[in-house]
């Protein structure tokens, strides 16, 4: 576990860290607060639950996009192929891990758009990247390599803290992003990686301008467990492991505030039925990343299993289908207004 990696070397031990139980919140997402009532008289027809939406411009089977998970290493590159060949033939988004080492090392991922051309692919750069000499520069670079639809700017002030590598001088990160809303060919996302966004900055990135905000909060994957797991010491972040908001409370938190906001859910969404539940709550769009990678990766050195990711997604929209049956709800319009209730002990 040396402390001085290349970003290369580093993707590559997340993407194996990633996958362990180890690499887990302790604490969970909170979407087995959300109770939703039930109805024993739907007065819907199960196979016409409409569950298709328009998400970045194009048209989507369900509400779900491929959340952010590995980019930059040959390894990364064979997982992405397999990712837009799935997002595209199940008709869901795709959104790449962090651009910035394949950029800086000359790797296109230019042929990620020839395998989806029909669904948002959503690019992805640092927010403290973004911040440094030319790094407005390096998210146009990541634009049009992608021809992404968006491009995310993921914020990760504690996973930078505990990265052996990490970056910690986060000075005039929401000026970057300000001014990469107004100069980008494209909308700009902003998510975090697993400790949530707050109130009070998803109305501050509103602000500045962004598109969405996901919220992705702490449930599932966790990085600053990932990182600590590379360190030869990690005492000191002991007591920062489960650090964050849990992505069922953010979202909740960010939608009383400010209902009509375009708000992404990620972090820890373990099924079809908390996706659901994260539309319940407010979300335009879910993200699925843990739970694909697993299904499409068993072990570091096979390839991967496209027909493994693609029933992994159908089951989802499955679950998603059967959660708006259950309740009544023949449209997403329709569910958003279905009964139930969040919070501790429902």
């Amino acid at each position: 576990m040396s402390e001085g990696k290349n970003s290369a070397d580093r993707k590559e031990e997340h993407l194996r860290l990633a996958r362990g139980a180890s690499a887990q919140s302790a604490v969970a997402a909170g979407f087995d607060d959300v109770r939703l009532d039930h109805c024993a008289l739907p007065e819907c027809d199960l196979d016409k639950v409409d569950l298709k939406v328009d998400f970045l411009d194009r048209p989507l089977s369900a509400p779900l996009f491929i959340g952010a998970m590995t980019g930059g290493t040959p390894r990364s590159a064979v997982i992405n192929r397999a990712l837009a060949q799935i997002a595209n033939t199940e008709g869901i988004g795709l959104a790449v891990g962090s651009q910035r080492a394949s950029l800086e090392n000359g790797i296109s991922q230019a042929e990620l758009r020839e395998l989806a051309p029909n669904v948002p692919l959503i690019g992805n750069l640092g927010g403290v990247q973004l911040a440094r000499a030319g790094g407005l520069d390096l998210a146009k670079r990541a634009v049009d390599d992608l021809q992404a639809d968006a491009l995310a700017i993921h914020l990760n002030p504690l996973q930078e803290a505990v990265q052996p590598e990490g970056e910690t001088d986060w000075r005039n990160v929401a000026m970057a992003i300000e001014n990469a809303v107004s100069s980008l060919p494209c909308k700009v996302i902003v998510k975090e990686v697993g400790a949530g966004i707050s109130v009070d900055v998803a109305r501050r990135l509103f602000e500045c301008g962004v598109w969405a905000v996901d919220i992705a909060g702490l449930g599932g994957t966790n990085w600053t467990r990932i990182e600590a797991l590379r360190r030869r010491q990690s005492d000191v972040f002991e007591p920062f492991l489960d650090w964050g908001l849990p992505t069922a409370t953010a979202l909740y938190d960010v939608m009383q505030v400010m209902p009509d906001a375009v708000v992404l859910a990620s972090g820890g969404v373990r099924h079809g039925l908390d996706a659901a539940k994260a539309l319940w709550l407010g979300a335009t769009a879910v993200s699925l990343a843990g739970p694909v990678l697993r299904a499409v990766i068993t072990d570091d050195d096979s390839a991967p299993d496209i027909v493994a990711g693609r029933a992994a997604i159908a089951d989802w929209i499955a679950q998603m289908r059967l959660t708006m049956f259950l309740t009544g709800a023949p449209t997403i319009a329709d569910f958003r207004q279905v009964p139930g209730r969040f919070g501790r002990g429902v």
